[in-house]
């Protein structure tokens, strides 16, 4: 499926981009400016801006809640803006509407990354063979500092 073949705008008059089942983007949100992209492409990289910088207003959006965003702010990292907004660049591609794609395309999985709940981390016991293991090493670890030390020359 086309990832811009758009939904028909359940929660209002601009169409809506699914992501789950109960989150879609409202394409107004996005913002698209197209943009001049280095590397390979001939003579058309230096004459047609077939990159794409998608921009996101996940702080303002109202089709995530509190946690998503949260969960958004730290996936995003350095791609989302003091004020929330997410900003893609994609110039992978040779075209507009690859580029297009690809942006929307990663848009949506940080997005969808952002809204399953992370599972809590159970804590574990180390092994009875790995605490052996870790005993072993820094008895090796302390041997061999010792042997590096400087002889004593009282004891003679």
């Amino acid at each position: 499926m086309d990832v811009l073949s758009l939904g028909s705008g359940i929660r209002g008059k601009h169409p809506t981009i699914p992501v789950t089942e109960r989150i879609a983007l409202d394409e107004a949100e996005i913002e698209e400016v197209f943009i001049r992209a280095g590397g390979p492409g001939g003579q058309n990289v230096n004459k047609l801006a077939t990159a794409v910088q998608l921009r996101f207003a996940a702080g303002h959006s109202p089709h995530l809640d509190e946690e998503v965003r949260a969960r958004l702010r730290r996936l995003a990292g350095r791609r989302m803006t003091a004020d929330g907004t997410i900003v893609i660049t994609a110039r992978r591609f040779r075209t507009q509407e690859r580029n297009r794609q690809d942006a929307y395309q990663r848009l949506i999985e940080l997005v969808r990354r952002a809204a399953a709940p992370e599972r809590p981390r159970l804590p574990t016991r180390p092994t009875a063979a790995s605490r052996i293991r870790r005993r072993a090493e820094k008895a090796d670890r302390s041997r061999t500092k010792r042997l590096r030390r400087a002889v004593d020359r009282q004891e003679e």
